[in-house]
């Protein structure tokens, strides 16, 4: 067996085109994750307690949401473009697919960073006082469901994960969506 083959076998886990802005996105995640839960830890007990920390740990919220509505786009322009709506119209799917590609190709580092909002999120509201309400309950379900979603995503770039991926991110997606509008 020559080197060729060999390298052929043997399948790195991310592709090289996809590598470098998976670690920017690492990198910006991991700055967001330091800054955000530097900057909680930071407060005293009657600022964790107030309205003014509501209103900052909502924020972490909304960016999350931010970054997962463009993650979420990905699914809704690719099944968009499968609509038989659409079928004679090759102007419009042309538009479309090119901004499938570039949700593709964004898709994975929002994610990414929608994550690092998210945990700062979960832990801001954990310190706030976590209660027993409809709102609270959906974002723990949501959070407990998201949790196989970068793992199935990592065995997907494989070929390994068998739907997961995308059946674990609709349930999350759901839940996420109850969460947000609640």
């Amino acid at each position: 067996m020559n080197t060729r083959e060999i390298k052929v076998q043997k399948k790195e886990w991310i592709p090289r085109k996809e590598r470098l802005w998976l670690i920017v996105a690492i990198i910006i995640a991991t700055l967001i994750l330091f800054w955000g839960l530097k900057g909680i830890f930071q407060l005293s007990l009657t600022t964790l307690h107030s309205k003014q920390f509501e209103h900052t740990f909502k924020g972490f919220g909304s960016n999350a949401r931010i970054f997962l509505f463009f993650v979420l786009a990905y699914y809704v322009i690719l099944r968009v473009i499968k609509l038989r709506m659409l079928k004679g119209q090759s102007q419009i799917k042309k538009w479309l697919s090119i901004l499938l590609r570039f949700t593709r190709k964004w898709h994975t580092p929002a994610a990414i960073i929608a994550i690092a909002f998210i945990i700062v999120h979960t832990v801001a509201v954990f310190m706030y006082g976590f209660k027993f309400d409809f709102s609270n309950i959906s974002g723990l379900l949501s959070l407990l469901v998201l949790l196989p979603v970068p793992i199935s995503g990592l065995f997907r770039y494989r070929r390994m994960d068998r739907k997961w991926h995308l059946r674990s991110g609709i349930a999350f997606a759901i839940l996420f969506l109850i969460h947000s509008f609640s």
